[in-house]
């Protein structure tokens, strides 16, 4: 484990030592490699993905690495997470296995393969610990370079607590700006966009971010010649090296095999990140990957053997071991000793964690097949059935709860005695209520702080108040409010800054807080997100802003993989409060008047999904979440900026529920459900119907996700029988979604007298101008018609065929 030191001096015993407790650390991370191999190929675990050949630069990275720094960084970092000690070969075993059991995984208690880290951020009831005190790792994840997006914003974050005055918030968090994030990725990998993105957007920003590529030549089974232009990334980016004249990059190279070099240079590019705020490329080159990628095949397939025995001879370790005998820090039978003791340490690891994982499922499987003997001794007519099952189970010598589950539910199907019958059934309904949550708990928040902890506020009027007042005015007002109010609360986006947004809903606010609390950025959707996880990350409140709803598919992978999930992948052991701000829905044209609300709501479940109708609905939104510890996309009404609204006298403080619908207007014959900019053709449509004698009960469901958390959707449908969901999405989009949550969720089948329905836009993209708008999205006319025609069905004389 590497500790900081107050003194830097050392004596040559003091160095021999740290050298030492280096290597074995190196070598302990190797054992497990191969030893994870093994229990993969004997069917013990299921997949492995390892760190050898990267042990050493991994030591000299955490030599450099400060309490309160940051990681964000990819599969291969097992090395480095023991020398910071928040990794042990136990550990590493019980993430191999898959246990379920935060205490013996903390990395993902079984959910994420193993390679994949993290730090706990949160105490038990959510609460953020004292991040400044302990060395971080944000939640790996696997889609590659997905993890450099977040990496920004967890340099940023530094940026932003040590230019920001009055951020209450930052001792937690933050040391004056002093800490580092540091980031990690495999050469191949670095051709992906979103790393070129991120280190142009972290080169823009001037932060404290390190990035390590670690070169080995290969992704995969593709040789870096068929990846990166010049098979060099250091070489192609050289471009981006700062010089006296403008601002950049500090780019060092260095072998990777080379345990002095690698700890200076280490050294320096944290000194450089942590003091100026400069980020630093460090190009870690001639690496090798002993076991090849994966367990899923081996190296040998496609390196020739020159390269083989160049591997090697250039093992990180071998080199460290040569380097050691070299220079008089030990004998090679001193260190033969040492290798020995690792490797019996790692063993016995390994027996350990097995044991943990399966001796409890073992007790399992030996109560179950007591209850099921009892229930095959009282059986009549399946009793050699049940007899062959419980020869199954008795052969499995270790075995998974989903085998005892298969073979107990199998059982049930041929218990005749219904004792028996309700005894089974009990234990594999106990066994689900206790099994299910390990595998699903933890997609929201559960802490005290999650969405439905605040109250409703309503807004507060004047008496006789009109509608007088823009509905830009009334978000820009309500973020004034809101600003004043949370000195930890910033923005940004494109044309966020300077002109207050392309509508004018942050109008005057860079000036009145500053460019960095209100803040331009260039044109990278993807890392405009990565910078609101990476600060939410570290206690501040972001509102990442996309400009329209549909330059979102951008940024849909790093919400869908990263934040839609980080409360999940880490059992809630971290948090990103982040909030998205677009807005989309009826405009002009295929690029900005999208509404792919079927594809979002699907990608991003554990993000919450937010269709207010005005901008009175969408500030007590932003007035709700930041009181909260969830992740929103809220998504405002393109064509309702301009609209009047009345305005409200208490801004920053009236909160709209999330997951709570709104009857707009009560009535007897059918029910409409719809949601944002649509809503207010519902409504016209409504009126013109009450005309014929249509009484229609209109409903804004406000919020996608959740839905309609009190079902008080189904209430309405009871008194009308008839169902029609509008949707400006294509067909079978978040219409689908309505349907299955209000017909399945709600049993709203048992009062329905005629067939639900949905209409929604035409399965094209919307075409341009207001022609292109009324022939590709439900218009009041079609909300009449389609209403009239299932009121035709019900009463054909009152309500004759209109064509």
């Amino acid at each position: 484990m590497i500790t900081e030191k107050s003194n830097t001096t050392l004596t040559f015993e003091d160095f021999k030592t740290e050298v030492l407790n280096d290597y074995k650390i190196a070598v302990t991370s190797r054992e497990c490699s191969l030893l994870g191999r093994k229990e993969v190929l004997t069917g013990k675990a299921k997949f492995g993905i390892f760190g050898d050949g990267k042990e050493v630069p991994q030591l000299a990275m955490a030599k450099a690495f400060k309490n309160g720094d940051f990681r964000s960084g990819y599969y291969r970092d097992q090395t480095f997470m023991m020398a910071i000690g928040e990794f042990t070969p136990k550990q590493f075993f019980a993430g191999l296995y898959g246990h379920t059991d935060i205490d013996f995984d903390p990395m993902s208690a079984g959910r994420q393969m193993g390679g994949h880290f993290v730090t706990h951020s949160l105490n038990e009831d959510g609460s953020w610990k004292d991040l400044t005190k302990q060395k971080n790792s944000s939640a790996d994840i696997s889609p590659t370079a997905a993890q450099m997006p977040r990496l920004l914003g967890l340099a940023q974050a530094s940026k932003i607590y040590r230019e920001v005055d009055g951020i209450k918030i930052k001792d937690k968090f933050s040391v004056n700006g002093n800490e580092v994030a540091w980031g990690t990725i495999g050469n191949a990998s670095t051709s992906e966009g979103l790393f070129f993105e991120t280190i142009n957007a972290a080169g823009v920003l001037q932060v404290p971010m390190i990035m390590s590529v670690w070169d080995d030549e290969y992704g995969i089974s593709v040789h870096a010649k068929h990846q990166t232009t010049k098979e060099n990334i250091s070489e192609i980016l050289k471009g981006y090296q700062r010089d006296e004249d403008s601002e950049g990059y500090e780019i060092l190279r260095v072998r990777g095999w080379d345990y002095a070099e690698l700890v200076s240079t280490y050294e320096r590019a944290g000194a450089i990140a942590r003091e100026q705020h400069i980020p630093v490329l460090i190009h870690v080159n001639e690496l090798t990957q002993p076991q090849g990628h994966s367990t899923s095949g081996s190296h040998e397939r496609y390196k020739n053997g020159e390269r083989l025995g160049w591997e090697k001879n250039y093992d990180c370790i071998r080199q460290m071991r040569l380097w050691m005998i070299a220079i008089n820090i030990a004998s090679p039978e001193e260190l033969e000793e040492m290798e020995s003791e690792i490797k019996k340490e790692v063993h016995e690891a390994k027996k350990e964690a097995w044991n943990q994982f399966i001796n409890p499922i073992i007790e399992d499987q030996k109560n179950l097949l007591a209850l099921l003997e009892q229930i095959s001794a009282a059986s009549i007519n399946h009793k050699d059935k049940i007899q062959k099952y419980i020869s199954e189970l008795k052969a499995i010598k270790a075995p998974l709860k989903k085998e005892m589950l298969v073979i107990a539910r199998k059982i049930l199907r041929f218990i005749e005695i219904p004792d028996s019958k309700v005894l089974l059934s009990n234990w594999i309904t106990n066994y689900i209520a206790i099994t299910q949550p390990k595998f699903s708990s933890n997609l929201y928040s559960e802490s005290q702080q999650n969405v439905f902890s605040v109250q409703k506020i309503l807004p507060e009027y004047p008496e006789n108040a009109k509608p007088d007042l823009d509905g830009r005015m009334i978000i820009r007002d309500n973020f004034d409010a809101l600003f004043t109010k949370y000195p930890e609360l910033l923005i940004f986006g494109e044309d966020v800054g300077n002109i207050g947004d392309v509508n004018q809903g942050l109008e005057g606010m860079q000036e009145k807080y500053g460019e960095l609390r209100v803040a331009d950025v260039g044109i990278r959707e993807a890392t405009i997100i990565g910078q609101g996880i990476g600060m939410a990350l570290r206690g501040l409140r972001p509102i990442a802003e996309i400009q329209y709803l549909d330059y979102l598919l951008y940024a849909i992978q790093i919400m869908s993989d990263d934040l839609a999930t980080l409360q999940y992948r880490t059992v809630g052991k971290q948090k990103a409060p982040l909030i998205i701000r677009t807005r989309g829905h009826r405009l002009e044209g295929i690029w900005h008047s999208g509404s792919p609300m079927g594809m979002i709501i699907n990608a991003i479940r554990g993000i919450h999904v937010l269709v207010p109708r005005n901008m009175t609905q969408a500030a007590g939104f932003y007035n709700t979440l930041l009181e909260c510890d969830e992740p929103a996309l809220v998504i405002e009404c393109l064509n309702g900026y301009r609209l009047k609204e009345k305005t409200p006298l208490n801004f920053g403080e009236f909160k709209t529920p999330i997951g709570v619908i709104e009857t707009l207007k009560e009535g007897s014959d059918i029910t409409l459900v719809s949601y944002g900019s649509t809503l207010r053709l519902v409504e016209q449509a409504a009126r013109e119907l009450l005309e014929l004698g249509i009484d229609c009960e209109v409903i804004d469901i406000q919020s996608l996700i959740p839905f309609d958390v009190n079902k008080d959707i189904v209430k309405s449908i009871a008194k009308t029988n008839r169902l029609l969901v509008i949707d400006e999405d294509v067909p079978g989009g978040a219409s689908a979604f309505i349907l299955q949550q209000i017909l399945e969720e709600q049993d709203a089948y048992k009062y329905l007298d005629s067939k639900p329905q949905t209409l929604a836009a035409k399965a094209h993209r919307p075409a341009y101008g207001t022609d292109g708008d009324y022939f590709s999205k439900p218009s009041a006319e079609d909300i009449f018609e389609k209403v009239y025609e299932m009121m035709n069905e019900v009463n054909p004389s009152k309500f004759p065929n209109l064509y």
